[in-house]
């Protein structure tokens, strides 16, 4: 039976007629075909390629820090690490492409700077990030909408928001640290810092504090007290000190009550401290209420008598009028204060107290700033942090009954002139003090040294000086300083064991910057160890990283050619 296709075809060739092109033909054609570029869409597609594209760690951030030295610490941990990652640290907040603003809720004027600070960031369309202790206690402030927070204990993720930020996004980490439930001190002290001054560090041993005082914010945005473990801090100072600081700041909102929430106390922390300290390197006190301090004069006594600790001592009264530190919730009165300073003055001679008071704070009558005025009299504090009070948002001192605002500034004024009408040192010109020198004047003519008592000496501006201490003589005295000229330059002792870290370098990243001091003095000193969690080539991942991201655009361009 034939097939469907029997009366179509009889042999293949019948597929072929004469008028079809011969192969030859066909392979002619082929080699003439003049290729026509296919016509682009020029409608605009939701996919289009952007040359301009975000990278994360190139660009420059300027840092503003307000408040203590515990928000300073802060700062210096977050500028390490955003350095580390390969961001640029700017002095000029015009060139920069971020703003980070570090705030302190301690006072109404330091939160007016810092809100003018992010008015004036989005006048410039730069990208704001904030910190601190204001958007940590108040995160829901009008002026905090649509910015990214980084809350007081999630520094160490200072990189993420950043990064997150220059994409777009807004992110707000305020949560606590915790281990098992237990809140921690914060976050790691073994991170990067970028110290604003190379030959001081600034240790915080604990954040929070136990108190409820009726004025203060803080509390809102610090919490309880959390302490971190004694062996943590004294291996922090162990390895400042092999990177040339000659001089240790211990802070936190109440040093005194120090690991009380972890079985052991303040003493026993100095104690261990002390012993890693290098001969003629210096150990500062921060701030402690009296309440705290109380229990442990007779070991603070001891410790504060050490060759290697100032002899000074920051310790708040507020007021001398009892039922004003009744109304504060401060937990002691004014014969507490009088004892913890005159137990120390018995036993640390010469030993410097400083303190601090509030004028105005509310209820206060004439008869208790008289009280304060009296208190001031009798012991003529050489340092006295004088504030008028200012009513913090969320506090119950808020609510109270307001002293008015002439009579506030009055009693600001009064306090200031009792203060302005003695002079605490010129009993000591003519003395001979050895000092240690860390710092520059604020107008560049002097160095700034301290001497035991942590008082303020100023010495000629001699670079070899930096970082030593000398022996001066002292010849002149202000109100808050002295003027020292030094006995023999060529005798000053270096307490570093290593070279200090340059203007702006970051802790820990650097393998070897210890190259021995040119003076003879220093000579020999070792270099400091590496800090191992951040030794990272951060310049070469950048370089790999860019190097990705344009052969990525090249692919993508050529891809859409071709199509």
């Amino acid at each position: 039976m034939p097939t469907a296709c029997d009366s179509l075809i009889d042999d293949i060739e019948d597929m072929v007629s004469a008028q079809d092109p011969t192969p030859q033909d066909r392979q002619f054609v082929r080699k003439n075909v003049v290729p026509r570029a296919r016509r682009r869409n020029l409608q605009p597609t939701s996919e289009e390629l952007h040359t301009d594209s975000i990278i994360p760690g190139t660009q420059k951030i300027w840092m503003r820090t307000w408040g203590c030295s515990h928000n300073n610490s802060d700062g210096e941990y977050m500028a390490g690490q955003l350095a580390a990652s390969g961001y640029k640290m700017t002095e000029d907040p015009a060139e920069a492409d971020v703003w980070l603003l570090n705030s302190c809720t301690v006072k109404n004027p330091a939160e007016d700077h810092f809100r003018n600070s992010i008015k004036k960031a989005r006048e410039q369309e730069k990208v704001v990030v904030v910190a601190g202790c204001v958007p940590q206690a108040q995160p829901r402030m009008d002026y905090l909408k649509g910015l990214s927070i980084i809350g007081v204990q999630q520094i160490d993720r200072v990189v993420e928001v950043v990064d997150e930020s220059l994409k777009g996004h807004s992110v707000r980490l305020l949560g606590q640290k915790k281990d098992n439930g237990k809140r921690l001190g914060g976050a790691r002290l073994d991170l990067p810092k970028i110290r604003k001054n190379p030959l001081i560090e600034i240790i915080s041993i604990n954040t929070g504090c136990l108190n409820a005082c009726t004025y203060c914010k803080t509390k809102h945005a610090r919490g309880d007290l959390a302490s971190y473990p004694i062996e943590e801090l004294v291996e922090r100072a162990r390895q400042s000190f092999l990177e040339g600081v000659c001089e240790i700041w211990l802070t936190s909102e109440d040093t005194g009550a120090y690991g009380r929430d972890i079985g052991t106390d303040l003493p026993t922390l100095l104690w261990q401290l002390v012993e890693v300290i290098p001969d003629g390197a210096m150990l500062r006190l921060g701030m402690t209420n009296p309440p705290y301090i109380l229990e442990h004069l007779e070991e603070m006594a001891k410790i504060l008598s050490h060759p290697r600790v100032y002899s000074f001592l920051h310790v708040p009264v507020q007021s001398a009028s009892d039922s004003v530190l009744m109304d504060m919730r401060r937990e002691y009165c004014a014969a507490d204060f009088r004892h913890v300073v005159d137990f120390l003055k018995d036993r640390v001679p010469g030993i410097t107290i400083a303190t601090d008071i509030i004028c105005g704070f509310p209820g206060e009558t004439d008869a208790d700033f008289q009280e304060t005025l009296e208190l001031v009299k009798e012991y003529h504090f050489p340092s006295l942090f004088i504030n008028q009070f200012y009513p913090r948002p969320g506090t119950p001192a808020a609510k109270m009954e307001q002293v008015p605002a002439y009579m506030k500034k009055q009693r600001t004024k009064e306090l200031s002139q009792l203060f302005h009408s003695y002079n605490p040192y010129d009993h000591k010109v003519g003395e001979r003090q050895h000092v240690l020198v860390t710092e520059e004047s604020f107008d560049a003519q002097y160095y700034v040294a301290h001497n035991k008592f942590y008082e303020q000496v100023l010495v000629p501006k001699t670079p070899e000086f930096k970082g030593k201490m000398i022996e001066v003589d002292i010849y002149e005295a202000g109100k808050h300083f002295m003027k020292g000229q030094p006995v023999d330059p060529s005798k000053a002792f270096c307490p570093s064991i290593a070279r200090p870290l340059e203007q702006g370098q970051v802790s820990g990243l650097t393998e070897e910057f210890a190259a021995p001091h040119q003076n003879g003095v220093c000579d020999g000193i070792t270099p400091p160890t590496p800090s191992q969690p951040w030794r990272l080539h951060w310049e070469a991942f950048k370089v790999w990283w860019l190097g990705l991201v344009i052969l990525a655009v090249i692919v993508a361009y050529v891809a859409e050619r071709l199509q």
